[in-house]
């Protein structure tokens, strides 16, 4: 029962035991730990389903980790054996181009939130859809800082191009909204969050090339709709504002002006990347429910796995599949099988240097076109001249630490925190008892002392 469900998912265990063996719910709730009372189990069967969605969504979040693979070695071999490889990438894999993260210490949230510069309540109301409504002029004041431009691929996403040229990428499921991935050449890509490469109107919804607004971004500007906000034409002088009426101590000021206009007109562009409050776009449902029988490897890069659903796909796929993360902090959530932490690209360098793979080329940063006294350097996350070099592992200060005996490697750049000690404090504690037990002598006490040790116990009983 419980293999069904994490090796085919929740829809075909539900097919299965609900629809097909027509197994009563209450039943099922029983075999996964849950029991239901009386008043519970009479309850609708649609009370009864999502009961039991939780409890299923439960149990698949609970993958054991696969015993077989613990090392860096493991890793390479699992490369080299196959053949489709789902990539799942977030904001660290973007970080040594210049484009800075969300949830790190010193991450964007961190960073809006310590400099106080925008009236936010929370760092995250930045990228809050019914926030960006009512004062789109908050998110463009910012825009411009992360607008995809002059930012070179990073060691990782051309390492995504480089098991794509392979013939081993399933596909990648990419968070960020930079575009990267697509620049280094990557055609499976699915941008789960969206990006700027198109933009639409929040009004008719109508949909432009992201290349229409860059302008306005890069400036600051809020842009609107042209189709929702055609020029009007000027208005004839006998048409202007009604006077007020007259009273005896002076002008009725509340009765002479007109009310208000609206703060912005009707139909502003947005970028078409995911807000909270935003549904991903169907694309992302449909790849994964088409990629979930085929994969055979997971490798999971630079992300922390916070932002639902994204956060959920770990859990829809077969459990038997391996999962290797590589990230600068543990992902205490997951189970992976090799868990890789530091500086994604010197680990991927790493692995590369281990396959015998050199990393393609990256293509050379296209000059912004975009005019306007604001898209200097000070209004910009200045991408830092990257090393174009592939540096081989032996150029590394340190070769990666394992720590203890575990499926944990440490590289430069690691983050690992009291995670790390706890592995390696039971790690030292199961080597010390196995030591202490190694050299305690198997032989049996002599009768004489066994007889000895009888009487004492005769004794202390009376």
């Amino acid at each position: 029962m419980k293999y069904l469900l994490k090796e085919h998912g929740m829809a075909a265990f539900v097919n299965e035991y609900v629809i097909q063996r027509t197994i009563p719910i209450p039943k099922l709730l029983y075999a996964f730990g849950v029991c239901l009372c009386k008043e519970l189990r009479m309850k609708q069967r649609r009370t009864l389903m999502y009961f039991l969605r939780v409890a299923l969504s439960r149990e698949l979040e609970s993958r054991e980790r696969l015993l077989t693979y613990n090392t860096i070695d493991d890793v390479v071999n699992l490369i080299k054996a196959s053949k489709r490889i789902l990539i799942l990438t977030g904001a660290g894999i973007s970080v040594s181009c210049g484009i800075p993260d969300f949830r790190s210490r010193n991450g964007l949230y961190a960073s809006l939130q310590e400099n106080g510069e925008y009236d936010l309540d929370d760092p995250q109301q930045m990228f809050d859809i019914q926030y960006f409504r009512e004062n789109p002029a908050v998110f463009y004041s910012f825009a411009s800082k992360i607008y995809p431009s002059n930012f070179i691929p990073s060691p990782c996403h051309r390492f995504i191009k480089l098991i794509e040229d392979n013939g081993k990428l399933l596909r990648n499921y990419t968070q960020n909204i930079d575009t990267l991935e697509t620049l280094a050449g990557v055609q499976r890509v699915v941008q789960c969050h969206g990006s700027f490469a198109t933009a639409s109107c929040i009004n008719c919804k109508v949909r432009v090339p992201g290349s229409e607004i860059a302008d306005d971004i890069m400036n600051q500007r809020v842009p609107v709709c042209k189709v929702c906000n055609v020029p009007q034409p000027p208005l004839g002088a006998t048409k202007g504002k009604k006077k007020g009426k007259k009273r005896k101590d002076g002008w009725d000021s509340d009765a002479s002006d007109e009310p208000e206009p609206p703060l912005y007109p009707p139909g502003i562009m947005k970028p078409d990347i995911t807000f909270f409050g935003e549904k991903l776009d169907d694309v992302f449902d449909r790849s994964l429910l088409e990629d979930r029988g085929k994969v055979d490897l997971l490798i999971i890069i630079g992300t922390s796995l916070k932002v639902s659903p994204v956060s959920d796909t770990i859990s829809h796929l077969p459990h038997s599949v391996p999962q290797i993360l590589i990230n600068k902090t543990p992902v205490r959530h997951i189970n992976p099988d090799v868990v890789l932490l530091g500086n994604a690209d010197d680990i991927i360098l790493h692995l590369c240097q281990k396959l015998g793979w050199d990393l393609p080329e990256p293509p050379l940063p296209t000059t912004s076109t975009h005019g306007g006294s604001n898209s200097g350097s000070n209004s910009r996350l200045n991408a830092p001249t990257p090393n174009l070099r592939k540096r081989p592992s032996a150029e590394f200060e340190n070769e990666p630490r394992r720590v203890g005996n575990s499926h944990v490697w440490l590289f430069e750049g690691a983050e690992g925190g009291k995670w790390v000690e706890e592995i390696e404090r039971k790690y030292q504690q199961t080597a010390s008892e196995s030591t202490s037990a190694a050299s305690t002598p198997l032989s049996s006490p002599p009768a004489s002392e066994v007889g000895d040790t009888r009487q004492m116990k005769k004794a202390r009983v009376h």
